[in-house]
């Protein structure tokens, strides 16, 4: 036999190889419309940290100054660097573990499927099904409303005495994202979560050189870092500070973004969540060191609310604005990779597999039924202004139990291992830590909705 003959021979060994690989990893099962659609498998690892650091590192990190508030300079910078390291650790288990069932032939795209898979039927419908759209679709409407605020905000620092009501800035935003939902699947996102990942370095190092301007400035407030209220208010203001930190590094959605990497998936994952944590590590302590430093325990939910002192403004207005915009464009990015479990939900119910995807049978379901998801989700953010508070609940209940609980858990019932193993008592420890504090920041927000319910009104124009 020839040198160039078993050359070719060669090569089509090695392509039958990689084509049986792949359809281990893919698993050779019928897959709904759904996840044929919109958990299309062709990404890179680099989009799966496109995708990671769109959905972690969002404008909610704008509130970490005022967790800060709650707990003091040292508590502070310790529960944000283990929200850092059990995050990252629990989404690297969750990865492992979805790699695990790529390569015995079952991979799985949602996180529904792979509960079921591990934990057995009913774990998926009745349980991680719910909490997970609840979670999604409650980021979603948190989304609009948060950019309905920014807009207002920007609005009034041109306007100081502008009469436009929140609602309308809530509605304009939705029609926004309600072009946005029409993106076809979630690996379609990837250009747009590039662009994202750049927004949220931009507002974050803007944030974090207007904190030090202010507290510099002429005008700097005083700063007092103790930790005000009585004995009650500091115990439950401290657990709903945790639980701000932990929903800040909330994301919900791993499996469905492991779902866009083409197979092979091995280490793909692992190599986005490095991309995004640096991004995380670099944005984070950036934004909640510089906030708290010069606000102190005055700092704002949001921390950009700090620049504005009654008629006049702590940083440029034309700066402040810009900074505002980044934060403003990013959100409709946010909101519209946490749509894509409704999306994945809605095209499989409406759509039909075997026909293809840009037919009209099936764009025209696509149309209806994503654009009334997002009428709906502008419709509550507009009606409930107040919706901040139910998200924190919604966090606490869901957030913690998706991100913290449920890897150590899976882990352990996939890998089994030993009770002498380290692992098996770090991941045991993580998750029995995690479901109290799930309880205790549950608790600490409905406090919270029964303290702010005497504010409630539907369609308050509030700031």
């Amino acid at each position: 036999m020839g040198s160039g003959e078993m050359m070719e021979n060669d090569r089509i060994n090695h392509g039958a190889d990689m084509n049986a690989r792949n359809s281990l990893e893919t698993g050779i099962q019928k897959l709904d419309a759904g996840a044929l659609f919109v958990l299309k498998s062709k990404g890179s690892w680099l989009h799966c940290g496109y995708h990671l650091t769109t959905s972690i590192v969002a404008p909610a990190l704008l509130s970490l100054p005022f967790a800060f508030a709650s707990l003091g300079w040292a508590p502070g910078v310790l529960c944000l660097t283990i929200g850092a390291a059990v995050t990252f650790y629990s989404y690297n288990l969750l990865s492992l573990v979805l790699e695990h069932q790529a390569q015995l032939g079952r991979r799985q795209l949602r996180f529904r499927d792979m509960a079921n898979d591990i934990l057995g039927p009913g774990w998926g419908r009745y349980c991680v099904g719910p909490i997970q759209f609840l979670v999604c679709y409650g980021a979603v409407v948190g989304c609009t409303l948060l950019g309905g605020q920014t807009m207002k905000s920007i609005y009034l620092i041109s306007r100081p005495n502008g009469m436009a009501k929140l609602y309308e800035f809530v509605v304009v935003f939705g029609a926004f994202m309600l072009t946005l939902a029409q993106i076809p699947s979630f690996h379609s996102l990837r250009h747009i979560n590039l662009v994202s990942l750049m927004l949220c370095l931009a507002y974050s190092a803007a944030t974090t050189a207007g904190s030090i301007y202010a507290g510099h400035s002429a005008h700097a407030p005083s700063k007092d870092y103790s930790v005000s209220g009585d004995r009650q208010d500091r115990v439950l203001g401290a657990f709903s500070a945790i639980a701000i930190i932990a929903t800040t590094y909330g994301n919900g959605i791993i499996p469905e973004i492991q779902a866009t990497a083409a197979a092979p998936v091995k280490g793909k994952m692992f190599k986005g969540l490095c991309l995004c944590y640096t991004v995380v590590v670099t944005t984070f302590f950036s934004v909640a060191v510089s906030g708290y430093w010069a606000f102190g325990n005055q700092a704002d939910s949001i921390i950009l609310s700090n620049f504005i002192v009654g008629d006049t403004t702590l940083v440029p207005k034309w700066f402040l604005v810009m900074t505002n915009v980044f934060a403003l464009l990013q959100l409709a990015a946010v909101g519209v990779v946490y749509l894509q479990p409704t999306n994945e939900v809605l095209e499989g119910l409406s759509s039909d597999p075997k026909m293809d995807q840009y037919s009209a049978r099936n764009v025209v379901p696509r149309l209806i039924f994503r654009s009334l998801s997002i009428v709906i989700a502008t419709t509550i953010a507009a009606m409930l202004p107040f919706f901040g508070d139910l998200n924190a609940l919604i966090g606490a209940f869901g957030f913690l139990p998706l991100d913290f609980v449920m890897p150590a858990v899976l882990y352990n019932v996939t890998f089994k291992p030993s009770k002498r193993d380290l692992v098996f008592w770090l991941n045991a420890t993580i998750s029995t830590v995690f479901s109290g504090l799930a309880v205790l920041g549950s608790i600490s927000a409905v406090r919270q909705i029964a303290l702010d319910a005497k504010n409630y009104k539907l369609f308050a124009n509030v700031s």
